[in-house]
């Protein structure tokens, strides 16, 4: 009993940090930093995903009145030039907007702070954001949870191999949750989310959708001998160290996008 709650624990804590470690390295993520300008701190979080429905406001709290600014933004990835328009102060801020696109369209930007004869470009590197329709929280909330939990329960079989015992349930579990979170759920999120139901293999490159891939074809070949009586134990702790790999890959890289150069528009 004692050994199980142990196990338990550790598949709660590798699940977690795996989570966080996968947010905070996509590419959705915000870009956060702090810059010093006239002697002062200021921090900034810029956004790198936006909703269809709105432009997208831009804004960096600078109390000090003296403080202007400015920000740079195109169409990503293109060619054209960049388009610098001032930012306005509100309150203790300043904020620019950044034009509302469609489903999938991407805008990279930079906001350049100035308080005399100083100034600072945040972030060092052009911000990307990228524009998505709603997702409904009834397929966003399933979804994300179920993901999570196959997660948990891929990482707890891959314990339980590890220490040679019982795998059938936990393999199967973690099957089920991760054909329900990610071939399910997944793909009607993207479809609500940009329109499209399936963008990996065979029909582009999408990470988010070919790790999905591997990793549901690693716990099916698991269940698989699970289910037939054959040895089983090296299968699932492969299935769980693929699955840990795999989805510490940043969530949404490679993700839908438009081409603006191409689009012509």
């Amino acid at each position: 009993m004692r050994e199980n709650r142990a196990l338990w624990v550790t598949a709660i804590v590798v699940t977690l940090a795996s989570a966080v470690f996968q947010r905070m390295t996509g590419p959705t993520y915000p870009a956060k930093g702090h810059v010093v300008l006239g002697g002062k701190n200021i921090g900034y979080r810029l956004a790198r995903s936006h909703d269809t429905r709105a432009d997208q406001v831009v804004r960096i709290e600078v109390p000090d009145t003296v403080v202007t600014g400015d920000m740079q933004w195109r169409r990503f990835p293109s060619s054209e030039p960049y388009r610098v328009v001032p930012l306005v102060r509100t309150g203790d801020g300043i904020e620019g907007v950044l034009p509302r696109q469609r489903a999938g369209g991407k805008l990279e930007y930079q906001v350049r702070l100035t308080r005399p004869p100083e100034a600072v470009v945040v972030p060092p590197e052009p911000a990307v954001t990228r524009f998505k329709d709603p997702v409904a929280l009834y397929v966003l909330i399933p979804h994300v949870l179920a993901m999570f939990l196959g997660m948990l329960y891929s990482t707890r079989a891959g314990l339980a191999a590890v220490r040679g015992g019982e795998t059938r349930a936990l393999t199967w579990t973690a099957l089920a949750l991760l054909v329900v979170g990610g071939v399910v759920l997944g793909p009607w999120m993207q479809h609500q989310a940009f329109g499209d139901w399936w963008t990996g293999v065979p029909f582009g490159f999408d990470l988010t959708d070919n790790k999905t891939l591997i990793a549901v074809a690693f716990w099916a070949f698991a269940a698989w001998r699970v289910r037939t009586g054959r040895p089983a134990r090296v299968a699932v702790t492969l299935g769980a160290l693929v699955t840990l790999v795999v989805f510490a890959i940043p969530h949404s890289a490679w993700g839908t996008e438009i081409d603006w150069d191409a689009a012509g528009k």
